[in-house]
Formats: C-alpha cells, sequence, structure tokens
C-alpha cells in the first residue's frame, strides 16, 4: 500500500507502541485510585504530561488531556471564561471544521455580524482586514498555524501581536504544525494552543490543549472534579496519553522534519508523467502558498474536468491513498470550505485532491504514488474526451 494522507492521520511509531503496551495490559489500573496499580497509571500520565509540555514549551500544570485535536479546539472556544461585555469570537475562514462549528456554536447568542477573518487566495488570513474587525466586544481570537487542507502557513505570531496589543485571548490551532515547525507558546504569545496525538506518530483518540491559565476554562465535561483539573471529567485513557507522550517526546528527539524535497520529488514526478498523458500545464495548479521557507508535509491540487472524490477512489483501487480535501469532511460531497474562501470555484474546488507526507514516507511511496495519480488523471482525461 502507498500511504500518502499523513494530513489524515499516521503510522503509529513502534517505540509508541512499546511503550503502550504495559498499560494496556498488566499495568491497567485506574490512575484516581491510591492503591499501587493505580498510582503508577497516575505517575505515568504525569510524565506524559511533561513529555507534551517540553515538546511546546509549556509547563505540565498548563497540559490537558483530550480526546484529539477536536476536543482541544471545542474546549479552548467554548469553554474559555470570557469576559461579560467581550464574549465574540473571531477566527479565520480556513479553519479546522471543530473550530468553525465552536464559533458558530457561540455566534447564535452572540450579536457579531462578522465572525471569519477572511484570507488571501494562498489561504492566508489578511491581517489588515483582521485588525479593523476587532471592536470593544471581541474576546477571543482563533488562527491556525498551518492548514489541514492546504498546508498554508498563517503568520500567527504576527496575530498574537494584535491581540495581545488589544487584550484578546489568542488560541492557535497547531495540529499540522508540529512536524513541520518549531511550537514554542512563549515564542508564539499564545494563550491557548491544541495539537493531536495521531497526526504525530501517535495513537489515535488523544491530544492536549495548553492553557497558559487552566483556571480560565469552564468545566466542559463534568462529573469528576480530580480528573483533568475538572475540566474534563472521565477516566483518563493511560494507555493512550502514555503513547501520546512518547510521540512528543520523539518528536522533540528527531526536531521538526522538512518535506520540502518530498514535495518537490512528487510534484517533478507528477508533471513529468502527466505530460506522457498529454495533460496540459493550465489543466492543474496547486492550492496554497508552498514557499521554500514552509517545510510543510501537505500538497493540494486541482485538476481541471476532474471530480476529486473519483480519483480518489481510483487510486484506492491501484492501492494508492490521498484524500479529497479534510478527513472530517471526507463523506460529504460539498465542495471544500477551506478552497472556496480562497476564491476558487465549485468546480475546481471539486477537483482537488490532497497529498501529506510523514517521516516515514518512502522514496517509493513518492514515485509509485505520483505514477498512480497521473496516469488516474490520464483515464479521466481520455475518457472525457472520448
Amino acid at each position: 500500500m502507498i500511504y500518502l494522507d499523513n494530513a489524515s492521520t499516521t503510522q503509529i511509531d513502534d517505540e509508541v507502541l512499546e511503550a503502550m503496551m504495559p498499560y494496556m495490559k498488566g499495568n491497567y489500573g485506574n490512575p484516581g485510585n491510591i492503591y499501587k496499580l493505580g498510582r503508577e497509571s497516575a505517575n505515568a500520565i504525569a510524565k506524559a504530561r511533561e513529555q507534551v509540555a517540553d515538546l511546546i514549551g509549556a509547563l505540565p500544570n498548563e497540559i490537558l488531556f483530550t480526546s484529539g485535536g477536536t476536543e482541544a479546539n471545542n474546549i479552548a472556544i467554548r469553554a474559555t471564561k470570557l469576559p461579560a461585555l467581550r464574549k465574540e469570537v473571531l477566527c479565520s475562514a480556513v479553519e479546522h471544521d471543530s473550530v468553525i462549528a465552536s464559533v458558530e456554536t457561540m455566534r447564535s447568542h452572540l450579536s457579531a455580524e462578522r465572525v471569519f477573518i477572511p484570507v488571501d487566495s494562498n489561504g492566508i488570513v489578511d491581517l489588515a482586514e483582521f485588525e479593523k474587525m476587532i471592536t470593544h466586544r471581541t474576546g477571543l481570537v482563533s488562527v491556525m498555524y498551518v492548514n489541514n487542507e492546504t498546508g498554508a502557513v498563517n503568520p500567527i505570531k504576527a496575530v498574537s501581536k494584535i491581540c495581545s496589543k488589544n487584550n484578546i485571548l489568542f488560541h492557535t490551532d497547531c495540529v499540522q504544525a508540529v512536524t513541520c515547525k518549531e511550537i514554542n507558546v512563549d515564542d508564539i504569545g499564545c494563550d491557548l494552543l491544541s495539537i493531536s496525538s495521531h497526526k504525530i506518530h501517535g495513537p489515535k483518540g488523544v491530544g492536549a490543549l495548553f492553557a497558559r491559565d487552566i483556571e480560565s476554562l469552564n468545566p466542559f465535561i463534568v462529573g469528576g472534579k480530580a480528573q483533568e483539573y475538572g475540566i474534563r471529567s472521565g477516566t483518563e485513557n493511560a494507555a493512550a496519553i502514555v503513547g501520546f507522550g512518547k510521540a512528543c517526546e520523539i518528536q522533540k528527539r528527531i526536531g521538526t522534519f522538512d518535506y520540502t524535497k518530498m514535495r518537490e520529488e512528487f510534484l517533478g514526478i507528477l508533471v513529468r508523467e502527466l505530460t506522457k498523458y498529454d495533460v496540459k500545464s493550465n489543466e492543474y495548479f496547486l492550492n496554497g502558498k508552498q514557499g521554500v521557507n514552509d517545510h510543510g508535509k501537505v500538497i493540494n491540487i486541482s485538476f481541471k474536468n476532474v471530480d476529486g472524490e473519483s480519483l480518489v477512489l481510483m487510486l484506492d483501487a491501484a492501492d494508492v491513498c490521498i484524500s479529497s480535501g479534510s478527513a472530517c469532511r471526507s463523506h460529504e460531497t460539498l465542495p471544500s470550505r477551506v478552497l472556496k474562501a480562497m476564491g476558487l470555484s465549485d468546480e475546481d474546488a471539486h477537483g482537488s485532491v490532497r497529498i501529506s507526507f510523514s517521516r516515514m514516507t518512502t522514496e517509493d511511496d513518492i514515485e509509485i504514488g505520483a505514477m498512480e495519480l497521473a496516469k488516474c488523471i490520464g483515464i479521466m482525461h481520455k475518457l472525457r474526451v472520448n
């Protein structure tokens, strides 16, 4: 199998799986219990909290474990205590659905006319327009670091400075940024930050929210005041949290990964192969800014007169995995909201696919994946012509 959908999820690291196994078998105690078996689980969670904090330059008591990036985003938007007169929330128009939906939930009982910060044709927030949107009622802003569909990189430090100047809390979704960008909460200047385990070769079902002030959060899941500071009640998933901690430790050890070479090799082979199938250069284009300093893992490309979902299914039959957008929207037939916000037509958005890499992506993955993609495009173009 050729797997090129690492923005959706990543293969679990062997070291991570090894670290998890004791807590799925012998050390299965409930971390809330005071006897030895429970204390062992609690101590393992405490260590994982330190590992996660170390990766992003935070303190362990600023880390709240969640079920993943989606829940971390929900808590950041919906559970943050805001002053009575500053309850309006702004976010970029290309945020993950978990942020967009959370902001829309808040909007239903607020008076804000505009809550979605526009982006340019590269999918990057318009800072000038953002500043114009701020009012005396704005209490929280959410702008993601690296976009999950296009790989576009937002100037979050600039956003953070604008928020600080206006005494506004700032949240950033760093789920897709962790492997390719150095993450330091003090350097960014954020108040809240979301990350997820399964995007960095850890297990699914666990993530974390950094909160500079945990007491600024209202309880989100109630029923256990001793669990996750009383913000997120429920017995902690010790095995998954341990795996997440190990994945963060490994990520810290190896540092950020530059995917530029992978992107260039993939695109070079793809262009070469498309030419063989008489697919012209004006029949496809890249979406989102992919600069030499981005180091990102995502390629988003639109093909003219091609249905992205049909293309994904054709490649699946060839044992190649890519996606037609965010995994959270993979069962929808609507054009990508992110690409629409960047100015693409419905047709071009429908014809887009996302290819994404990881440090485990091989040369064969790149070569075979690009060749199979070009072959499928060639077949679809031939069928259209005939």
